[in-house]
């Protein structure tokens, strides 16, 4: 017991080490950034793109915001413009699913890099599926005059637990501090429950369960328990157990690609959807259809990388030449 016990907390605290040296430098440039007003400008410099996706100008501050810091940051800036913005059910699922596409991005995709991916494809996939998506949901909604009833954002000028921009240092430190206490106790614990569940036999099962999507997104079987977690439950805790792994069983380039490009687009899928959905976003929207419209970008994606296709060969040719992470 002692000796599982020991193995248990070796591992776990190496992951957890692995994703702080990654995610702790990032999220002080993305304060510092904060700090100086630099996420604001990016959002104002969207304010045309927003008008092209039929989003009101605010929007772009909205996305820039959750793109740079998270979507606890984007709701602060929504609360913060809520008394000039008038939005459709529409419009807010149109934002709410970009946010949930392009999220946390600095951080997030320094994880995908460290896991074996390049964070520029992978992060540049985010944002170009979130435009795409948005615009689509948009401009769809207005021509078949669905889901144009107006949303209230009234209760968000309450006390909503939301504050403008970014905290002051201690309490940023302290926050900081709690979230990555927060991602030890979900490492330790996923370690754990898949140790515990590879015993019980569940994971060869939920991977044959599995094996239809699997087939469909190009992933090679074994990484479906890791890919399901980071789905589940966010790209920090699947990426630490994907960075394990991937060093573990040496995964291939194709695999690493595919599957964080997955959990890159589409994770925390309980956490996060509830959030949006609390903005008064609709279900189908934020949750079946970009389930739907990620699926079909992996397929699209395992295409295009299939060996021996000119993607696949370049795939393999750079993952030679390339350091190990």
């Amino acid at each position: 017991m002692l000796h599982y016990l020991n193995t248990i907390r070796l591992r776990s605290t190496r992951m957890f080490l692995t994703i702080t040296r990654i995610m702790l430098p990032v999220m002080v440039i993305v304060y510092i950034a904060d700090r100086l007003g630099l996420v604001r400008l990016a959002g104002e410099a969207l304010t045309p793109a927003m008008a092209l996706l039929g989003l009101p100008p605010e929007a772009g501050i909205i996305w820039a915001t959750t793109a740079l810091t998270n979507i606890y940051g984007g709701m602060a800036s929504m609360a913060a413009l809520s008394e000039s913005m008038h939005m459709t059910t529409a419009q807010v699922s149109a934002l709410g699913a970009m946010m949930l596409f392009a999220h946390n991005i600095p951080t997030e995709q320094s994880v995908v890099r460290r896991a074996g991916a390049s964070a520029l494809v992978t992060g540049a996939l985010r944002i170009a599926v979130a435009l795409v998506y948005g615009a689509a949901v948009s401009w769809i909604c207005r021509a078949l005059d669905v889901l144009q009833e107006p949303v209230s954002l009234a209760w968000m000028r309450q006390d909503a637990g939301l504050t403008q921009g970014p905290p002051d240092f201690w309490p940023w430190v302290l926050s900081t501090l709690q979230s990555l206490g927060l991602v030890l106790a979900v490492i330790v614990g996923l370690v754990v429950l898949l140790d515990v569940l590879e015993r019980l036999g569940i994971t060869r099962l939920v991977t044959r369960l599995l094996t239809p999507v699997l087939r469909l997104s190009g992933l090679e079987e074994r990484a479906a328990p890791l890919t399901t977690v980071g789905v589940l439950l966010g790209l920090a805790y699947g990426g630490a157990l994907i960075i394990e792994a991937a060093e573990r069983e040496n995964y291939s380039p194709r695999t690493r690609l595919l599957a964080l490009s997955w959990l890159s687009l589409c994770h925390a899928l309980i956490e996060d959807t509830l959030l949006i959905l609390a903005l008064g976003a609709n279900v189908w929207v934020i949750l079946v259809l970009r389930g739907l419209a990620t699926l079909g970008v992996l397929a699209a994606l395992a295409a295009l990388t299939r060996p021996g296709t000119a993607w696949g060969r370049r795939l393999e040719s750079s993952a030679r030449q390339a350091p190990a992470p």
